[in-house]
Order: C-alpha cells, then sequence, then structure tokens
C-alpha cells in the first residue's frame, strides 16, 4: 500500500545519484586546493594588465633616446623676430597681440632649409579669431643673427618644412565665397638655391573638384 511507503529509505537509484554528487563535490574541492598550494596559498591567482617595465634578464629595458632632439618652438623669439623685422607689414604687426594673457597666435617650427649652421625658423602668424593665416617668414641664422630670407603676405596663406623644401598654401576665394569656405588652394613649393628661395612647382587643387578629378600642376620653374 502508498501509506506503508511513507518514511521509508531512499531507494536504491537515488542513494547511488547522490553519492556520485558527493564524489564530484569533493573531487572539485580537492582541485581547488591543490590550485591554491602551488600559487603560494593565495587562492586563485590575481590577474591584471602585464606592466610595462617588466624585468627580462634581470635588468630592465631602458626607454629609447632620441640622438638629436628637435628643439622646442619658442613662441617668443618667433615672436620677437617678427616684431622687430623691417620686412614684415604694418598690417602683420597690428594683427601679432596676444589672444589671451601672453599667448601670441604664431605657429613656430624649425627644420633645415637653407643647409646653414642652423636650423631654419619658419614662423606662421594667425588672426586671433578664425586661425586665419596672415603672414608666413623664414628666418636664417647668420653670423650669430637670424635674417628674413622669405615672407608672404597675401592671406590666407601658411608656410611648413616638408623634406627640406618649404611649402606654402595660398587658399583661393571666389567672389562671395565666405572665409571659411574658399573654392580651392594653391600649393607652392620653394627650394633654396643660390642664396634664395626659388620656386619649383605648384598645385591647384579645387576644392569644388569631382572625386577622381585630379588637381591643375604647374610645370617647374626655370
Amino acid at each position: 500500500m502508498r501509506g506503508g511507503l511513507t518514511g521509508a529509505g531512499p531507494t536504491p537509484a537515488r542513494g547511488t545519484f547522490q553519492a556520485a554528487i558527493t564524489a564530484v563535490a569533493v573531487l572539485a574541492a580537492l582541485a581547488l586546493f591543490v590550485a591554491a598550494c602551488a600559487t603560494g596559498g593565495t587562492g586563485a591567482r590575481d590577474e591584471g594588465p602585464a606592466h610595462a617595465d617588466t624585468v627580462v634578464g634581470g635588468a630592465a629595458s631602458p626607454a629609447a633616446i632620441p640622438s638629436s632632439p628637435t628643439p622646442t618652438p619658442d613662441r617668443g623669439k618667433a615672436v620677437r623676430l617678427v616684431k622687430d623685422d623691417p620686412q614684415v607689414s604694418a598690417e602683420v604687426k597690428r594683427e601679432l597681440k596676444p589672444c589671451v594673457a601672453d599667448k601670441y597666435p604664431v605657429e613656430v617650427s624649425y627644420g633645415e632649409l637653407t643647409g646653414g649652421a642652423a636650423e631654419d625658423i619658419v614662423v606662421n602668424v594667425l588672426t586671433c579669431s578664425d586661425a586665419v593665416g596672415v603672414g608666413s617668414y623664414v628666418y636664417r641664422e647668420s653670423d650669430g643673427r637670424y635674417e628674413n630670407v622669405f615672407k608672404a603676405e597675401e592671406p590666407p596663406v601658411y608656410a611648413e618644412i616638408d623634406r627640406g623644401d618649404l611649402v606654402v598654401t595660398k587658399q583661393v576665394y571666389e567672389r562671395g565665397d565666405p572665409v571659411s569656405d574658399p573654392s580651392g588652394e594653391n600649393v607652392i613649393t620653394y627650394r633654396w638655391a643660390a642664396g634664395r628661395f626659388a620656386e619649383r612647382y605648384r598645385t591647384h587643387n579645387d576644392y569644388n573638384n569631382t572625386v577622381g578629378e585630379d588637381p591643375t600642376v604647374a610645370p617647374e620653374s626655370s
């Protein structure tokens, strides 16, 4: 009868299943214990990102040091050069005033352009309001002082050093173009020769070109 089964012990099948579960639990606990012992008794190993200063072979690898570091652009020196330069127009000098506190709107870069003993200095003077280039200059060291060997003052203009050449970008506006949206640009490459910068070639980029249309490239000047 059903009533006679009340309070009876587990059936053989149930007992076998519980015994199997107990055995698995014991084996799992034993595996965790062995792993803890292998890691110095601290339980599971703490994971985290590898450290950059990991020592290999008993000594840390030193950081690479550039053999010839580039000079830090000196804005104060650039401002003095432009302000004291009689070749710089009065209009550009009027723009050369602090935008905020003592922060002047100039960009400065150093590089080898004229083959002199010291690196040449390229200075771009910008407007405070919209960072439009109003003047670009190159200064060359000679007999302990810097002299102006290049200037471009037709805004918007910007000069930079590209693999030993002086590259000047002049944006082109058509009638009705807003300052923020020129129609194109002329990119002129100059190279130092016979004591002056000579134009090598120029490229005109039309901002309204269709995709895949080549820019107009003028031949090199003689």
